[in-house]
């Protein structure tokens, strides 16, 4: 939490300071071209970097991979465009490097040293896969088998078939 507070406390006095600073070197304009010029390079950047992270996301998806890495990159370039569009020398800075991808692998790695995950699951019901039996491999067996569905030709009106009771009437 105070890490939270200092980053919301000091990066905008530094770059109220480099605003400050470059602008007495190269001017006003100049300066407040910078900062307009990063926001539409960064927009570009991210647009065709968050692509490509996507890309790699949906075929580690598709293949059944561990999705961590594509989505941390993804959630990088992210962070990347909102810092590229805050307007400010630091944050253009920071925001370029995590559009770099080995800056991103760096930045990852170091990150998955400090975390632990105690569980990772896919599919649309993990609960029911947790309980399948076990063949002994550490897999659940899976039974292979086809069906047909057969649609009776009925009349609304008819009498139910016997199998199960039907309808009440009171």
């Amino acid at each position: 939490m105070l890490y939270l507070f200092l980053a919301f406390v000091l990066v905008p006095i530094l770059e109220i300071a480099l605003f400050i600073q470059v602008g007495g070197v190269i001017g006003l304009w100049p300066t407040l071209a910078i900062v307009v010029l990063t926001a539409f390079a960064g927009t570009w950047l991210v647009r065709s970097q968050g692509q490509q992270e996507m890309n790699r996301l949906r075929k580690s998806l598709s293949d059944l991979n561990d999705p961590t890495e594509p989505l941390a990159h993804g959630a990088m370039v992210l962070l990347a465009g909102v810092l590229l569009l805050t307007p400010g020398f630091f944050t253009d800075a920071i925001g370029l490097l995590l559009l770099m991808p080995p800056v991103r692998v760096a930045v990852f790695r170091w990150l998955r040293a400090r975390m632990v995950v105690t569980r990772f699951e896919m599919g649309p019901n993990p609960k029911a896969r947790q309980n399948a039996p076990d063949n002994g491999n550490g897999r659940a067996e899976v039974i292979d088998g086809d069906y047909e569905v057969v649609n009776p030709k009925r009349e609304p009106d008819s009498p139910p078939s016997g199998w199960v009771k039907g309808p009440e009437r009171h």
